[in-house]
């Protein structure tokens, strides 16, 4: 025979609902975590909420976690590339534009600066 389901003993938190959908997920998942800890505290957790847990603490896991984080870097790192070299390439511009105006000739715009 199973276990006889316990009642929580925490009290219920209730604030104000969440505003955003992110906002309403990190409740959820707060709420998941603290029932986790209630089951594994109470030995009435199921194979899969040990195992998750269990998993969460291998090194793999960490590993994991610290490739991802890397990797977060890394594209970070190639979207300030991009917007340096785009600065870069409208200051040539820039600077071509203005020696062309101090020779006389017309800028690439059309325009010319006198």
């Amino acid at each position: 025979m199973a276990a006889p389901k316990r009642k929580s003993t925490r009290p219920t938190k209730r604030g104000a609902p969440a505003k955003t959908v992110e906002a309403r997920e990190t409740e959820l998942i707060g709420m998941a975590v603290d029932l986790a800890a209630e089951q594994l505290s109470a030995g009435t957790a199921s194979s899969q909420v040990i195992t998750h847990f269990l998993k969460l603490g291998t090194m793999r896991a960490k590993l994991e976690m610290e490739k991802l984080s890397q990797e977060n870097q890394l594209l970070k790192a190639k979207t300030e590339a991009l917007a340096s070299t785009k600065r870069i390439e409208e200051l040539y511009k820039e600077a071509l534009d203005a020696m062309r105006s101090y020779q006389g000739q017309e800028s690439e715009g059309g325009d010319i600066d006198d």
